[in-house]
């Protein structure tokens, strides 16, 4: 079997797999046509690359890298802060145009999806290589970025496919040629699989995607996990994961942290974005009914160093007036006197159903309510006027002082134009079709 394809037929289904390239530094240039050509980096406001264009990458730009160390690389790169409503109104309209050509689409992230295309060449009067050609024509037409996009029998081949040949392409994987694109691809860069399962099957002889494909299933079964286990039936065309239509309704724990720049050490500011943190978390839990049994805050220093504590709370909430306490009481246990900071986060773990179950008889049940309709009505003028439009004033700080200062004037396109149909209490998610650029 080693020089022979997989026996298997060349397409029982058809899953593509998008994958915007260099997604926000695009966003940059499809936004600011000036900058086409250019290296663009955003994450200036964090002080590390957070996206690289791939002019900027062919000059050795790395995500992570260090801004000082990106001025000596390329010293005219554009570096930008980053700009997330806009590249979230990008998203949104990528997989507008995905849905024009199934109705089976999974956001797998803010750049990526996978797309189910089984059954639909009747439709399209084309082959599955076709229909993937025209989603990749299409996004490059409407929204000025390229993606790549990879075509196969499983999410995992589909993956591999749009993987390889980044930027702009097009690459169509049907199963009498699994083995062509297996054989040279490194065990560890599937998707899925980690450095400790690779370094461990590389034990057993395996170092290739095609090695693991080919290796039995009594091995497979007997050293190997589920999830692995699902690997290699992907691999071997077999499609195990389902394309998941459905929006994520469940969280084990949320969190949220801010960079702010330049590094404060400013305690009454420093608290008020950590503050503004827990807002945002409990936001996201209540929006799931979700409470939180457990409170993680951190802060990062100048050093890129992140000290942290873990509260175990006492009533499951989310309900950041029930958990201002135990969040003072971590921050004077993080917070160093005199010394800069450049980020606060905080995480609600072990998240339950908040469906009342847990309170006890010593709980003040009447008061909780009245905190939940309190709540409740903070979210109604939310979702009314905007975020933050009622907030707690431990958080006012951060509404008073720039979270970032210099360049753009760093402050991203979406905070200076309003788009059609906006006002300036109400920011809407608009397609990209309704924004002048």
């Amino acid at each position: 079997m080693k020089d022979q394809p997989l026996t298997i037929r060349s397409w029982p289904q058809g899953i593509l797999h998008v994958d915007a390239d260099a997604f926000f530094a695009s966003c940059e240039q499809a936004v600011h046509p000036e900058l086409r050509g250019r290296p663009v980096i955003t994450g200036k406001e964090r002080g590390i690359v957070a996206a690289a264009s791939y002019e900027a990458k062919a000059m050795g730009v790395k995500r992570g890298m260090r801004l000082f160390e990106v001025r000596r690389l390329c010293k005219d790169a554009a570096i930008l802060p980053s700009d997330y409503e806009t590249y979230s109104l990008f998203s949104m309209r990528m997989f507008e145009i995905l849905r024009r050509f199934s109705p089976e689409v999974e956001e797998y992230s803010i750049d990526e999806a996978f797309v189910d295309l089984t059954g639909l060449r009747r439709s399209f009067h084309g082959s599955y290589g076709m229909i993937a050609e025209n989603i990749r024509q299409t996004i490059e037409k409407e929204l000025g970025i390229t993606a790549s996009v990879g075509i196969s029998l499983s999410k995992v081949l589909a993956k591999i496919g749009s993987k390889h040949n980044k930027p702009n392409s097009c690459t169509i994987i049907p199963g009498r040629d699994i083995h062509l694109y297996l054989r040279p691809l490194p065990i560890g860069s599937i998707w899925g699989i980690g450095p400790n399962t690779a370094a461990f099957l590389n034990k057993h002889g395996i170092h290739t995607a095609l090695q693991f494909a080919e290796k039995d299933e009594i091995f497979i079964n007997k050293y190997l996990s589920r999830p692995y286990q699902a690997i290699w039936n992907e691999l071997n065309g077999r499609s195990v994961f389902p394309v998941t239509t459905e929006a994520k309704n469940s969280y084990q724990s949320i969190s949220k942290a801010k960079t702010f720049t330049p590094p404060s050490d400013d305690e009454i500011f420093i608290f008020a974005q950590m503050s503004k943190n827990l807002e945002n978390a409990c936001i996201k839990a209540r929006r799931y009914n979700l409470a939180a049994t457990r409170l993680i805050v951190f802060v990062r220093g100048q050093d890129f160093r992140n000290y942290g504590v873990e509260i175990k709370l006492t009533l499951p909430t989310s309900y950041p007036y029930y958990l201002m306490g135990a969040l003072k009481g971590g921050f004077t246990k993080v917070y160093q006197a005199n010394t800069p900071y450049r980020q606060t986060g905080v995480v609600l773990a072990g998240l339950v159903p908040d469906d009342g179950s847990r309170y006890t008889l010593f709980d003040d049940i009447p008061k909780i309510q009245k905190m939940a309709n309190i709540y409740e009505a903070v979210d109604r003028l939310s979702a009314k006027y905007g975020k933050h439009t009622v907030h707690h004033g431990s958080s006012l700080p951060t509404k008073q002082q720039a979270q970032h200062e210099g360049g753009r004037e760093d402050v991203p396109l979406r905070k200076t134009e309003l788009f059609k149909g906006e006002n300036k209490r109400q920011r809407l998610g608009l397609p990209m079709l309704n924004i002048k650029i």
